[in-house]
């Protein structure tokens, strides 16, 4: 028997029996579909940490005070003005972008609109370059004004929602009362969509009116600029080896501090997105395992119900081979029917909600895998094979004289 009449048969055997084909190829193509569609998912969410991390810039290390460790002398230094003093002198290679420092408080803004607490940044004129962001409106605050300490801030996306009905022209030049003193809005930030609620002033005036009393030096963090993503490296061996000389510390199992960039972020979340993705791979396959049981179970029926027809094939000299052939072609177009329609079915599933995903808000779109249609399929296939193997081999082992006697 060739494989196309093979496959003709199978196809008239599915046709003589549609309603219980389409049943069993059911659990095929939910479990096809759900592997397409949760992988692209997965694929989806990896893409939108990716995009929001290096948004924020892949050539960016951040300088945290660390949390546990102290120096030999039994104290742990802060991060100060001089650490920063220290990097921007430094004439080590390679050389730094920017090395902007970063106050971080909390406080409530009081408008003519409204009020809203929020997230207080002290920063230096670099910090729009050091962390990517742009203005919507307005201008940023100069070296002058971060020497005088002018009361002069720079609000995010969020607080121009909540106090000024998110119309950024309408916010610059308006007074806003923070802590005990007013200021005056110079810029509106553009949404990055992972600091929008926040409000940016010079680090001395946070330090006069927020926090410290203007005596105070002690930073939160250093966000250094490397000159690109393969300097990276490199920096933060020079940060740690400055900052080291800076503390007189000699160990560096005893640093008060510590370097990450965002390229460490990006890797640690590409793991796990990648360890997601593999789990919901996993959960779908479950449907496709119950999709190969649903197929050997209809193969031994229709095993059972052609008893007669197989004992009259090999009575007139089909060979085992043949009929063996026959049962698995027949399993193997049923899954892959199931696995056509299936992968028909994700795509389009995919392609819907790239397309409408935003309309329900913060909502990763799914972003489709070719391989992984690929896969999918071909496990179909292969699951028609495996699953079909026992039916198959079970009715090419009856003995001619029994089939035919079958009732």
């Amino acid at each position: 028997m060739t494989l196309r009449l093979a496959i003709v048969m199978a196809w008239r055997g599915l046709r003589a029996n549609r309603l219980r084909s389409l049943l069993t190829m059911l659990g095929i193509m939910i479990g096809v579909a759900s592997v397409i569609l949760l992988v692209a998912l997965g694929n989806g969410t990896s893409a939108r940490l990716n995009s929001q991390l290096e948004a924020l810039g892949t050539n960016l290390i951040g300088v945290f005070q660390a949390r546990g460790s102290v120096s030999e002398g039994g104290r742990s230094q802060p991060l100060t003005d001089q650490d920063v003093e220290a990097l921007r002198e430094s004439t080590e290679v390679p050389r730094f972008v920017t090395v902007t420092p970063v106050k971080q408080a909390s406080a409530v803004l009081k408008g003519v609109y409204g009020t809203w607490r929020t997230s207080i940044v002290g920063s230096s004129q670099d910090y729009p370059s050091a962390l990517n962001r742009t203005l919507d409106a307005g201008k940023f605050f100069t070296d002058s004004q971060v020497r005088t300490g002018a009361r002069v801030v720079v609000i995010g996306p969020r607080p121009v929602q909540e106090l000024f009905g998110g119309i950024p022209a309408a916010a610059l030049g308006q007074q806003l009362r923070i802590g005990s003193q007013m200021f005056e809005v110079i810029g509106v930030l553009e949404p990055n969509g992972q600091q929008d609620d926040v409000a940016v002033m010079p680090i001395t005036t946070a330090r006069t009116y927020l926090v410290g009393g203007g005596a105070d030096n002690r930073v939160d963090q250093l966000v250094v600029q490397a000159t690109g993503q393969d300097a990276v490296p490199a920096a933060m061996a020079k940060i740690e080896r400055v900052l080291m000389d800076a503390h007189r510390i000699d160990d560096p199992t005893q640093k008060d501090f510590e370097v990450r960039s965002n390229l460490d972020l990006l890797e640690q979340y590409g793991e796990v997105t990648a360890v997601f993705t593999l789990f919901l791979a996993a959960i779908a396959a479950i449907s496709l395992l119950v999709g190969g049981i649903g197929v050997m179970n209809i193969m031994l029926v229709t095993v059972t119900e052609r008893t007669r027809e197989i004992g009259l094939r090999k009575a007139i000299g089909a060979r085992r081979r043949t009929v063996l052939e026959q049962f698995l072609v027949e399993s193997t177009v049923l899954s892959g029917i199931g696995g056509l329609v299936g992968v028909a079915l994700g795509v389009g599933l995919c392609v819907l909600g790239a397309r409408f995903g935003a309309a329900f808000g913060d909502f990763a779109p799914p972003r489709l895998s070719v391989p992984s249609v690929i896969v999918a399929f071909t496990v179909s296939l292969c699951i028609g094979l495996f699953f079909g193997a026992y039916p198959a081999k079970r009715a090419a082992r009856l003995r001619p004289i029994e089939a035919l006697r079958y009732e």
